[in-house]
C-alpha cells in the first residue's frame, strides 16, 4: 500500500501558508510541483558533473553524457518505448510545444523535398488533409494550422459531444483517404476527459495517415505504453510529470524518426558538413537535438520518471481517481457548472467549471484568498470553451500530493463564492 501522506511530505513547496492559510495546490494541469529528489538531482548535477554531452573527451563530459542518456532511458521505460542503443525512440525537446512544433516543421521540410525519398511519407500538398479535434490545446492546434497554411493542405477537426469528449462516431466522414496527419489530445486539459483514441488511431492507419498524440495530460496521470497504443508520435512535458521546466520529450516510432528530416540545425546533429554540398545528418535522436541540451533538467526529469514508476502508475492513477470523484461533487453546489463529464469514468482529476453570475477571474481571486491555487482563463484552449458557450473558466487539477482534505477545502470555498459576490 502506498503511503500518499508520506509522499506529500516530499514536496517542500507545500509546507507554507498563502494569505494566512495552508497552501492547497490544485493547479497541476498547468505545472506540477517537484519532490525533493528531483530538486536535488538538478542541483547535484551542477555541483558535480556539469559538462556538455556527446562532446569532449574529459571525465566530466563522459559522466554528464552517461547521466543524460540514463535519464533518457528512464523516461523511455515510463512510456513503453524502445531504449536499445541505436534504436532509441525518445527525442529531448524544450517541452511539448517544442516537440509538436518540431514535428510540424519537419513535416513542412519534407513537403519541400527535404529528407529525400524516405521523407515523402510526411510531405503534404494541396488536397491533403490535417485533422485535429476541437478539444486541442493551442500547442496542437496552431502548429498544425500553420502547417496546413504553408502546404495548402485542408485543415479539419473532430467535433465534441455535449460533455466535451472527442466524437468518434463519424470518423469515416472526417478522416478520409486524403488525410495525412491526425493530431489529437489523449486527455483534455479543460474537460479532464480521456479520449477514446483507439478507433481514431485505427482509422488513421487505415487511410495511411500519421497519428500524433498530445500526451501532456496523460503521461503524469495514467500508465502509458506507446507501443501498445500504436501511436506514431507523441509529445509531453517534464514539468507536468513532477520534473523541471524547460524540457520535454517527443516519442516517435524508430522507423519514422529515421525517415523524418530535421527541423532545427546546428551543433551535435550533423555527421559531416561541407561548404559546397549538403550536410549529412546524424541518426535519431541526435538529428533532432541541435545545440546544447538542458542536461541538468533532463537528468532531473529522469529522476522524476523513476520516482513515478517506484510509486507505481496504477497506484497513482487509483489515488487520483478517488480525488476526481470528490472534485466532481462541486457540481452539486448551487450555480456551479462543470465543463466536461460529470461521471468519474474515463477521466482524470482535472475539472474545469463556471460559476453562474461571477467572472472566473473574481472566482480565482476569491479562492486564492483562501490559500487555494487553481487556474483561471481559457487554459490555452479557446475552441473548447466556445463549445461550452464561454470564453474562460476556472480549473482545479490534482496531483499525487493532493488529498481529500485539499478537495474539501476547495468545495467549501466554492460554496461561499456566489453569496460573497451577491450572485
Amino acid at each position: 500500500m502506498v503511503d500518499f501522506a508520506a509522499i506529500r511530505k516530499e514536496f517542500p513547496i507545500l509546507d507554507q501558508q498563502v494569505h494566512g492559510h495552508p497552501l492547497v495546490y490544485l493547479d497541476s494541469a498547468a505545472t506540477s510541483q517537484k519532490p525533493q529528489c528531483v530538486i536535488d538531482a538538478e542541483s547535484e548535477f551542477y555541483r558535480t558533473i556539469n559538462a556538455g554531452v556527446h562532446r569532449g573527451a574529459h571525465e566530466l563530459a563522459a559522466r554528464s553524457t552517461m547521466a543524460f542518456e540514463d535519464a533518457r532511458a528512464k523516461v523511455t521505460r515510463l512510456v513503453g518505448a524502445n531504449a536499445e542503443e541505436g534504436q532509441e525512440e525518445i527525442v529531448v525537446t524544450a517541452g511539448a510545444t517544442a516537440g509538436l512544433n518540431l514535428l510540424a516543421t519537419a513535416f513542412g521540410n519534407a513537403s519541400l523535398g527535404r529528407g529525400g525519398a524516405a521523407a515523402k511519407r510526411f510531405a503534404l500538398k494541396a488536397g491533403d488533409e490535417i485533422v485535429v479535434s476541437k478539444a486541442e490545446h493551442h500547442s496542437v492546434l496552431l502548429p498544425f494550422q500553420e502547417l496546413a497554411a504553408r502546404t495548402g493542405a485542408t485543415f479539419k477537426w473532430l467535433n465534441l459531444t455535449e460533455d466535451g469528449r472527442v466524437r468518434t462516431d463519424n470518423l469515416d466522414e472526417v478522416i478520409t483517404e486524403r488525410t495525412k496527419v491526425v493530431a489529437v489530445t489523449h486527455v483534455g486539459n479543460v474537460t479532464g476527459a480521456i479520449t477514446d483514441i483507439a478507433p481514431i488511431i485505427k482509422r488513421t492507419h487505415e487511410v495511411g495517415g500519421i497519428f500524433v498524440l498530445d500526451a501532456c495530460q496523460s503521461v503524469p496521470h495514467l500508465k502509458i505504453d506507446f507501443h501498445a497504443l500504436d501511436v506514431d508520435f507523441a509529445a509531453w512535458s517534464a514539468h507536468k510529470m513532477y520534473g523541471p521546466t524547460g524540457v520535454g520529450f517527443l516519442y516517435g516510432k524508430r522507423e519514422m524518426l529515421e525517415a523524418l528530416p530535421p527541423a532545427s540545425f546546428g551543433g551535435s546533429m550533423v555527421e559531416l558538413a561541407w561548404m559546397d554540398q549538403p550536410a549529412q545528418y546524424m541518426l535519431p535522436p541526435a538529428r533532432f537535438e541541435a545545440g546544447t541540451q538542458p542536461v541538468a533538467q533532463v537528468v532531473a526529469a529522469g529522476v522524476a520518471a523513476e520516482w513515478m514508476m517506484n510509486i507505481g502508475m496504477d497506484q497513482l492513477e487509483a489515488h487520483e481517481r478517488t480525488l476526481a470523484g470528490e472534485l466532481l461533487k462541486m457540481g452539486d453546489i448551487d450555480g456551479v457548472r462543470i465543463l466536461g463529464p460529470r461521471e468519474n469514468v474515463d477521466r482524470i482529476g482535472t475539472v474545469a467549471f463556471d460559476i453562474e453570475g461571477v467572472h472566473p477571474h473574481d472566482v480565482g481571486q476569491f479562492i486564492d484568498a483562501q490559500g487555494i491555487a487553481i487556474r483561471v482563463g481559457h487554459h490555452c484552449a479557446q475552441p473548447v470553451h466556445r463549445h461550452f458557450g464561454l470564453y474562460a473558466s476556472n480549473r482545479a487539477s490534482c496531483g499525487v500530493y493532493n488529498n481529500v482534505e485539499d478537495v474539501h477545502a476547495l468545495l467549501e470555498a466554492l460554496g461561499k463564492v456566489r453569496p460573497f459576490f451577491g450572485a
